[in-house]
């Protein structure tokens, strides 16, 4: 049983012949350490301790963010909702005509 994104697929412990896994986990893993740079960051890595990449059955990669208390949960939603709010004021507001369309 999967999502559409393969997120809820079993963890790849058993390997398959053919499948790619180490590409998945190592797009898994640049991912992570993405994040991870921006949480040192704003100083919440000590939140994240098990932050980890891994690869699930279809040789998907995955990042884990582990078990997290409820305030660093919260805190990172903030901060993404203050991000995307960001994003939207620098995109310029579309022309009326392609509004008033909808």
């Amino acid at each position: 049983m999967t999502d559409r994104r393969g997120v809820v697929a079993k963890r790849a412990e058993n390997l398959s012949l053919g499948v790619p896994y180490v590409r998945g986990w190592n797009r898994a893993r640049r991912s992570a350490g993405a994040l991870a740079d921006q949480l040192v960051l704003l100083g919440l890595d000590s939140d994240f301790p098990g932050l980890v990449a891994d690869v699930n059955v279809f040789g998907d990669g995955l990042v884990q963010l582990g078990t997290v208390r409820p305030e660093a949960a919260e805190l990172l939603a903030r901060l993404i909702a203050a991000g995307l709010a960001a994003e939207s004021r620098d995109t310029p507001p579309l022309p009326s005509w392609e509004t008033s369309a909808a």
